[in-house]
């Protein structure tokens, strides 16, 4: 691993700790700086491609995702560790169906409900887009079937 104080290849690992998700992450000192960092390792597993409404395909893009969470979760309390396990899930999800390519709707489903439990504006925020709730009327009903259960 890198130093990415002083570029040296050299460091050792003074601690390992495992996350959630069966990412590891390492706290490392450089063996000719000796300044301390963190590296994190994450499985690269293979998701499914994105069959989008058009007919498209593209790769599962956790970037893209969470642009769009993101946007949602704006000015709300909601922590960045809590977005992060949120993207980890829908991958996760995406990468147990073992296939070869899901539906754009099944990554929004996945999302959609992970917000709903996260934080309810951020829910109603991406749901407007999502579920094209495009007057009061559909928003009220998504309002009130929020507020019943």
């Amino acid at each position: 691993m890198r130093c990415p104080y002083c570029q040296h290849d050299g460091s050792k690992v003074i601690d390992t700790t495992h996350d959630s998700h069966g990412g590891i992450r390492r706290r490392r000192e450089c063996l000719k700086c000796g300044q301390r960092f963190s590296s994190s390792e994450r499985p690269i597993l293979a998701t499914p491609l994105i069959v989008k409404q058009d007919g498209t395909r593209e790769e599962f893009d956790r970037e893209k995702v969470m642009r769009g969470v993101r946007i949602a979760c704006a000015k709300r309390p909601v922590s960045a560790a809590d977005l992060e396990r949120l993207i980890g899930m829908v991958e996760a999800e995406l990468q147990k169906m073992g296939k070869s390519e899901v539906s754009s709707r099944v990554v929004g489903d996945l999302v959609i409900t992970g917000l709903k439990e996260l934080d309810q504006i951020a829910y109603i925020r991406y749901a407007i887009v999502y579920l094209r709730l495009d007057d009061l009327h559909a928003l009220r009903n998504e309002i009130n079937r929020l507020l019943e259960g």
